[in-house]
Formats: C-alpha cells, structure tokens, sequence
C-alpha cells in the first residue's frame, strides 16, 4: 500500500476543512466551559488543598489559626475564578485533546498516528506527575524556607495564651513585647496561591522533557549521542533552571536539579531505544546497509575535471613547468 494511499480520504476543500475546524474547536470551548463551572463549584476545597503546605507550614512554626487575607473585596473571587480556569482546564483536557486529535488526524499517515498517539496521552500523566511532587514536596520545603525568617509565623501565634486573666475564653490578646520591632507573616490568598501554582507549572512543564526529547528523537531531531555530547551545558542549563524556578534554598535547588537531571537522562535512554528500533525496522526492510564503508583513497578526493578547456590549461601549466626545469 502507498503512502498516498495510507491517507485518509481528506481531500475537501478548504471551505469544508474550515467548517470542521470550527465544530471542533466550539466543541472543545463548550467543554472548556463546562468544567470552569464544575470546577468554580469545588473552588473552596481545591483552594484549601492547594494552600495546604502553607498551613501545615505555620502550624508547625507554632500558629494555632493559620490565616490568609485579602485587601480588595473582588480579590478573593477572582482568585476562585483563577483555580477554575486552571483545573477547569485540567478537567477538560482529554475531549480538548480529543477534538484536535480528531482535526489532526486525517491529515497523518498509519505510521505518524502510532508515533504521535502516545506521546498525546503520556504528556498530561507526566504532567500530573510533576505537579504532585511539587505539590507534596517542593511547596513544603519552600514554604518552610520562607516563612523561617518570621520572628511567629502569624498574629494569632500567641494570641490565645492566657496572658490576662478575667478574660472570656475566646478573648485574644497580643503580647506585650520590649524587644524590637516582631516581624510578622500576614499572608495573602492570592500571592499564596500564585507561589503554589508556579511551582506546578513549573515541574509539570519540566517532567515534559523525556516527551519531547523523545518525541524529536522519532522526528529525527536529535539523537542520542547528540544529547550525550552536550551533556555539559545540560547540567549548566539545569542549574539556572534550578537557581531561577526555586527559592534560594539549596535543599530545594539540589531536589530539582537531581530531579531534571535524572529526566535528562531518561531521555537519552528513551531516545536511543527509538534509534535501535528505527534501526531494526530498516534493516527488515532491506535500506540499512550493514557493511562498513570502505576507506577513501586520497587521490580519489582531488578534483577531476571534464572541462576541455581547464584540462588544456591544465596541459600548458605543465609544459612550462618542464621548459622550467
């Protein structure tokens, strides 16, 4: 079977090529909506997850209330419009995915859908994979970095000490203090929730590397003993990732930099698995040539001209040479 005969009958005009690409593309906006809503339903207990490393954070620093405020009056909802738009997007990412896959498709040869198909679906679980170690791992050892410098973690850290008796048991009162200036942590539900997600972001984005160094690799992008020799830079682009992505705390800059490293080094592995099979499947049909090449005389590489004119001035050059002589 030809190649021209292994693509899908798809030959429409562009007219009909711009009316699929609008049903696909409205479709994929009204799932888009529809899980914004649903996730603006369960806004408040995916914000309280999210701000869970903090809050565990202060409360082992010896804050008994932890809390977050906000200094606007629409500050707080469009922060519950933000987590909807971003986890809305996450809900609906298989049928977005599966709209512009059915666009695509028709367009891609038997042998480009079975390359492509798995990285489509390996992406977001890699993705899920990198927000999760954020999540459980770097935000709590960032946050315990940053909030360190607290002289108390909040305002109410000793607010309910009993320091004046008489008082009703829910009275709250501020300790007196001879000692300097207390610096304390009033934090903000926005900044605390962008600081959360830019790690998921960010670790997401980067546990993408094995897909796309692999994904290029069945390209013919890259290769493997392309990525071994830059190997160098690697680490030295890594390090800055590492330094501009993390607070400055090595603990967190090293959990990183381990982290991409080792995904670095899974993409070599990934990669030269797809060379050897690329290698198999040519040779089985026959255009892989296994014998070595044979060497190149030297006197094979001068030039040889079959201009009639250059060899005769090529002739007269030696004839002036031996009357030289």
């Amino acid at each position: 079977m030809s190649q021209t005969e292994e693509i899908e009958d798809s030959s429409a005009p562009l007219i009909e090529h711009l009316a699929e690409l609008r049903t696909r593309l409205i479709r994929a906006v009204a799932a888009f909506a529809v899980g914004v809503i649903l996730a603006f339903v369960v806004a408040e207990p995916i914000l309280q997850f999210l701000l869970g490393p903090i809050e565990a954070t202060l409360r082992d620093l010896g804050d008994p209330s932890p809390t977050l405020q906000y200094t606007s009056p629409q500050e707080y909802l469009f922060t519950l419009f933000r987590i909807s738009m971003v986890f809305g997007f996450a809900l609906t990412f298989p049928v977005i995915g599966f709209q512009l896959w059915r666009f695509v498709a028709p367009g891609l040869y038997k042998t480009e859908k079975s390359a492509f198909l798995p990285f489509l679906v390996a992406s977001p679980v890699m993705f899920l994979i990198g927000a999760s170690f954020a999540h459980f791992v770097v935000t709590p050892l960032a946050m315990a970095f940053f909030l360190g410098f607290a002289d108390v973690s909040s305002i109410f850290a000793n607010l309910m000490s009993g320091a004046v008796s008489g008082l009703p048991a829910d009275a709250a009162v501020v300790p007196e203090t001879n000692d300097g200036i207390r610096i304390t942590f009033f934090g903000k539900v926005n900044e605390s929730l962008d600081i959360t997600l830019k790690f998921i972001m960010a670790f997401g984005l980067c546990f993408q590397l094995p897909v796309l160094l692999t994904l290029m690799g069945k390209a013919g992008l890259v290769s493997a003993d392309g990525l071994k020799s830059v190997r160098k830079y690697a680490v030295v682009a890594i390090l800055l990732l590492a330094a501009l992505v993390t607070p400055p705390d090595v603990i967190t800059q090293i959990i990183l930099f381990t982290v991409v490293y080792g995904l670095y080094e899974i993409s070599i592995f990934l990669v030269g698995r797809v060379e050897v099979k690329r290698e198999a499947k040519l040779r089985a049909e026959g255009y892989y040539d296994d014998e070595d090449e044979d060497e190149i005389d030297p006197a094979d590489m001068e030039p040889h001209f079959d201009d009639p004119l250059l060899a005769e001035f090529d002739e007269d050059d030696e004839v002036d040479d031996s009357k030289d002589k």
